[in-house]
């Protein structure tokens, strides 16, 4: 019976990916197969191998020890307070970001990064049938974060037409940076964070490619990053922990005021019509968690928690998630794949200006798409869902 769900799952994505397409007659259907193989082979192997089991315990274990190294500068600076399982959730789950971020800088600073995004770039772009630049975007986006990508491509920005600057920024709403994904692996199991990681890889090209067809021809398939600004060791490092900073303090006052504002609109709500808003979008989104696989006793829960993510972020829908204890480990396996993506209201507005902050015209453009860009990135994360409930 599932097989059959995720059968239909898959063509309800499709169709309604192919609803809004610009172009029908354009889409490359072998490119898509390929990639939806990619996804099922892949998705086995991380969820139902040995091999998937050591390759997510070793970069579970990866992230635990940085998280362990980051608790020891927590625990300097706060006096013992941040303990790691009892210590406040700003402390032990997003300062560690200022850790992680670091590194990422160091790396960047020792050009391992790079030449590792140009390489997988590159691979993707002959598996996807799209440019470089969109596969490089993709990865980096994926270590970098959604608004900080487009800084390593600013010299093109301005020349972009509007068709692949749409791939650009909905590969960036598909993804998570790297900085915040030991975050992710306290909240919800690592095996689905990393799960979640690879198939948003390859579903924000699926999805790009019925939504937004079109072919880069060799003339077009230029690809220059821009190179960081020279700065010393001391200096880059001090810019990438004062960003990591920023990060954690923006999700902290993300997290307080979504939270504020979902109780007290679920208890507006609660108190006028008996049912509270976040029920009440449990049951709008109930049809789109059954056909991810999702029991229809289990679908308003769910499709509860899918909507929480959608109107504020994936942090409070996790945190959400962590409540329900009455959800089957496959169900809440699911919901956790569909969580792991910045396919959110607030990430419209983060990534148009963060191209009008380069690029005044194409942050425009980029912000006049923007409900089309977060409705093709809600269907990469119902498409990485279904495979995942395949194997669940």
């Amino acid at each position: 019976m599932k097989y059959l769900i995720a059968i239909l799952g898959l063509l309800v994505v499709f169709g309604l990916a192919f609803l809004i397409s610009n172009d029908k007659r354009n889409i490359r259907y072998r490119p898509l197969a390929v990639m939806v193989g990619l996804q099922l082979i892949l998705g086995y192997a991380l969820l139902n191998t040995n091999f998937g089991e050591y390759l997510v315990k070793g970069i579970a274990n990866t992230f635990k020890a940085l998280l362990d190294y980051a608790g020891e500068g927590v625990n300097f600076v706060f006096g013992g307070i941040g303990i790691v399982g009892d210590g406040p959730f700003f402390l032990n789950v997003l300062l560690p970001i200022v850790f992680i971020s670091a590194l990422i800088g160091i790396l960047q600073y020792i050009k391992v990064l790079p030449i590792i995004v140009r390489f997988i770039g590159v691979v993707l772009s002959k598996v996807n049938g799209m440019g470089k630049l969109e596969s490089y975007n993709a990865v980096a986006s994926a270590i970098l974060g959604q608004s900080e990508v487009f800084i390593s491509i600013k010299k093109q920005i301005g020349l972009i037409p509007k068709h692949r600057m749409y791939t650009l920024c909905a590969s960036a709403m598909s993804t998570v940076s790297m900085s915040i994904v030991g975050a992710y692996m306290t909240m919800i199991e690592p095996r689905y964070v990393v799960t979640a990681l690879v198939l948003n890889l390859f579903g924000g090209f699926i999805i790009a490619s019925i939504v937004n067809p079109y072919k880069v021809t060799e003339e077009e398939d230029i690809l220059e990053v821009q190179e960081d600004k020279k700065q010393s060791f001391f200096e880059m490092l001090g810019e990438y922990i004062m960003d990591g900073f920023k990060v954690a303090i923006t999700v902290a006052a993300m997290l307080l005021g979504f939270v504020a504002l979902i109780a007290m609109i679920n208890g507006i709500f609660d108190g006028i019509f008996g049912i509270t808003f976040q029920e009440m979008l449990g049951y709008v989104f109930a049809p789109v968690a059954f056909v991810m696989g999702i029991p229809w006793k289990e679908a308003v829960d769910a499709g509860s928690i899918m909507a929480t993510k959608l109107v504020s972020n994936e942090f409070v829908a996790m945190l959400q998630l962590s409540e329900f204890s009455g959800m089957t480990e496959r169900t809440t396996g699911i919901v956790s794949v569909f969580l792991v993506s910045f396919a959110n209201f607030s990430s419209i507005g983060i990534i148009s200006g963060a191209v009008k902050g380069l690029h005044e015209e194409q942050g425009n453009v980029v912000a006049r798409f923007g409900l089309k860009l977060l409705y093709g990135a809600t269907l990469v994360s119902v498409l990485s869902a279904t495979i995942a409930g395949l194997f669940l």
